[in-house]
């Protein structure tokens, strides 16, 4: 019955397109545009783009060059397909190797290479290994140097989990390194091979080949550079490099028409020209997720993303299949519009400095709308296997609650016994606007010693230092940790068996409750006594991880980690960061929340927003917060004194309208602006009237507010340069290199590619302390 159901959706994709409009030649016009203003503005050289459906290439077309040299780029240029490799070849191994009975999905990998199981990796499935969710870490490190499959072989031994496996989502290219050898393994045939005989050879994809022969270099795109030698044919991962350029990863070359080919053969169910590669049944089976938790969501080996039509972004991210590659490739399959499309690039080439991003984005949208909009009722028609999961994108597995609601749902049974001092203010309330105060107050076995108060004070009420005795609370000591002290002294823990901590965060690097969180905890460890956080949603939401990072050696109160600005982190789970990153030693103990989701910011958890502090006094300002603080340093206003601060940047030295003009010409992602004057009635030209430009937020989701902050500070450098301070930014910056570029006039889209990388290492290392979906 079950194999009929999956047949009969698989079937009904060929006469009933989902009411979706039917692509065609003239609505994909506009992709020719989009590329060409991508290679105009620097961000690739050249890409190759091809669109079909229902069995037909409604738009194959080559664009720019393969290098400085002015090849031109030709539509059956072979491209280095970078991760595309773990979809295509490995993917596609290890679930013939499944139908053969070679290979289990549910088995632990250590069943077919035993030593695997060394470090706590012995529960790790083949499954989780193909939907990320092994809880490995995302690559082998580089340093220091090693060569060969053997020596990757033992690093990979070495690795433990992160995280338990099963629970969470983290890509891994160390997953698909390991899929590569158990190919090897089972079938007795290097990847590379079995890839050949099994894969390209059945379906004709004569253009894809780990290794490429020299005779395919003149079509090849090159890449980068490695010692001075142009890497052209040459695989340009560093891992698959010194792997021999065979990995489960990375390492394989194609063409748009190979990947066509290779996605017909999907849409048909596994079949092209009478050739099988896969059953139907695992062919349907790749676009369910593994795990049904948050977008972006995992199948076998793919990302899941909703289907290819206007309205994509509104319904649940099921239905079609995409993979990215590092260096410009992409690759979408959706079998509700039997549509595919292949965008390959070398973006990379020749500095890593290209970013096909916007690309990939704009030509995805532009096939999304010729196709119209689509409900997800119909999809289920086509997919019925889909159909549980028309709840994604807002499922929860309990109620929102906070730390605080849920330590008081417990009866506050984890303080019992203790004296406690209490960090907070005028945010740490529960669900019913109690405050964390009154609460401990009157919970039964707990006594509440000592208060302490972050910047702006308990009430939330003050822009200034603050001294101990300006605020009471009754006969409880209220203690400033924005006065004369920054840390509490032992004088104030004094007969506290532990110190709590409750405060809403902003989200941003430089917002200082989470560095008195920091201090705080280095005071109680070295008073020897434990340390709670009661946590509480990140306001951003806890998915963008943006911006510079600190360099190490300008901590401060407005810097107290190596953070990039917006971290993406709950108090809670910077608490670990923290604890271990600065070797803390605190006896630290997160009550978690219940019930929330990474991707929320505190609006969706149905929570009313109390202001932090004085002039964040609305979400848009908390999401521009990070962007226009970056800023706020220099010689400007950004409207305190005014109804809406941080949404206006403003001086009376400006001209309003070419600022205006400026900025919105950049095309800044979620974001546009106005030309106004203002005058604020406090901080820095107070009672001036000042020009700038109001900040209209227009998609949260899509702006990168460090980056904005970047843009501000360059065209005010450009437009103003004698009157504009830019070096008073580099307090909130605290990253030399950024300053360096902004001094030297760089475009601000090259100078947040130059801190991409070190971000992605972050976001590695924070992985291990994330407490939530």
């Amino acid at each position: 019955m079950i194999r009929a159901l999956f047949l009969a959706g698989l079937a009904l994709i060929a006469i009933l397109p989902a009411a979706a409009a039917d692509l065609t030649p003239e609505a994909l016009s506009g992709i020719g545009p989009v590329v060409e203003g991508e290679i105009r503005a620097g961000h690739l050289p050249g890409a190759v783009v091809l669109v079909g459906q229902h069995g037909r290439i409604l738009y194959r077309e080559a664009f720019g060059v393969l290098s400085g040299e002015g090849d031109k780029v030709r539509p059956d240029t072979i491209y280095d397909l970078a991760s595309l490799t773990k979809v295509v070849a490995t993917t596609t191994a290890v679930l013939q190797l499944v139908e053969a009975g070679k290979l289990d999905l549910a088995a632990p990998a250590s069943r077919y290479w035993p030593e695997f199981a060394s470090h706590g990796k012995g529960e790790i499935t083949v499954g989780q290994l193909l939907a990320h969710s092994s809880g490995l870490r995302a690559d082998l490190d580089l340093v220091p140097a090693w060569s060969g499959e053997r020596a990757a072989s033992r690093l990979i031994l070495a690795e433990h989990p992160v995280f338990e496996p099963g629970r969470r989502i983290l890509y891994s290219d160390i997953n698909f390194e390991v899929l590569g050898m158990l190919v090897e393994r089972v079938s007795g045939e290097r990847l590379d091979r079995y890839c050949e005989r099994h894969i390209f050879s059945p379906l004709g994809m004569k253009d894809s080949r780990f290794l490429p022969p020299e005779a395919w270099r003149g079509r090849i795109a090159p890449t980068g550079f490695l010692n001075s030698h142009l890497r052209r044919g040459e695989v340009h991962d560093p891992s698959a490099w010194r792997m021999g350029g065979v990995a489960g990863h990375a390492g394989l070359f194609s063409t748009a028409d190979d990947l066509a080919r290779f996605a017909q053969a999907l849409l048909g169910g596994g079949r092209l020209d009478g050739r099988r590669i896969l059953q139907a049944e695992t062919v349907a089976k790749l676009s369910l997720p593994q795990i049904k938790a948050e977008p972006p969501l995992r199948g076998l080996g793919w990302r899941l993303e909703p289907p290819l039509v206007a309205n994509r972004e509104s319904l649940p991210a099921v239905g079609a299949l995409n993979h990215y590659g590092y260096t410009g490739t992409a690759l979408w399959i959706d079998p509700v519009t039997d549509s595919f499309v292949a965008v390959l690039s070398n973006r990379v080439h020749p500095d890593g400095k290209g970013d096909a991003k916007e690309l990939r984005w704009k030509i995805l949208a532009l096939v999304a709308a010729a196709q119209g909009p689509l409900e997800f009722a119909r999809i289920a028609e086509v997919r019925p296997e889909l159909a549980s999961y028309a709840d994604l994108p807002t499922m929860r597995v309990a109620p929102f609650a906070s730390g605080l609601d849920v330590l008081a749902g417990s009866g506050f049974s984890p303080l019992a016994g203790l004296r406690v001092g209490l960090i907070t203010n005028q945010t740490g309330v529960d669900e019913q606007g109690r405050s964390a105060i009154d609460l401990l107050r009157r919970a039964p076995g707990v006594k509440l010693a000592a208060i302490f108060s972050p910047e702006h004070g308990l009430h939330g009420r003050f822009d200034q230092k603050i001294p101990t005795g300006t605020e009471s609370a009754g006969e409880i000591p209220v203690f400033s940790l924005y006065g004369r002290h920054l840390k509490p002294t032992p004088a104030m823990l004094a007969g506290l068996d532990a110190l709590v901590f409750d405060i809403q965060d902003a989200g941003a690097r430089f917002y200082t409750y989470i560095s008195t969180m920091g201090y705080a905890m280095e005071a109680a460890a070295a008073k020897g006594i434990p340390f709670f956080v009661l946590d509480r949603p990140n306001p951003l939401g806890g998915e963008a991880v943006q911006g510079p990072l600190l360099d190490s050696d300008q901590r401060s109160f407005t810097g107290y980690f190596p953070l990039p600005v917006r971290h993406g982190m709950t108090v809670g789970e910077l608490a670990g960061l923290f604890n271990a990153g600065n070797a803390i030693g605190a006896k630290l103990t997160v009550i978690r929340m219940r019930g929330y989701l990474r991707r929320e910011g505190l609006e969706q958890t149905g929570r009313a927003w109390l202001p932090p502090s004085p002039n964040l006094r609305s979400a848009i300002a908390a999401n521009l917060y990070p962007g226009v603080g970056l800023v706020e340093g220099a010689n400007l206003s950004v409207g305190r004194g005014t109804p809406t601060p941080f949404e206006l940047v403003g001086a009376p030295w400006i001209d309003a309208e070419a600022l205006a003009r400026r900025l919105n010409a950049r095309g800044i992602a979620g974001v546009r602006f106005e030309p106004t004057r203002f005058t604020p009635t406090e901080n820095r030209y107070r009672n001036q009237l000042c020009h700038g430009v109001r900040l209209i937020l227009v998609d949260r989701k899509k702006l990168d507010s460090p980056e904005l902050g970047i843009e501000l500070a360059h065209a005010l450098q450009s437009l103003f340069p004698a009157a504009f301070h830019l070096d008073e930014i580099a307090a909130a910056l605290a990253s030399r290199s950024v300053m360096a570029a902004l001094r030297e006039g760089r475009d601000p889209r090259q100078i947040a590619e130059g801190w991409r990388a070190e971000l992605e290492r972050f976001r590695a290392h924070r992985q291990a302390y994330l407490l939530y979906p």
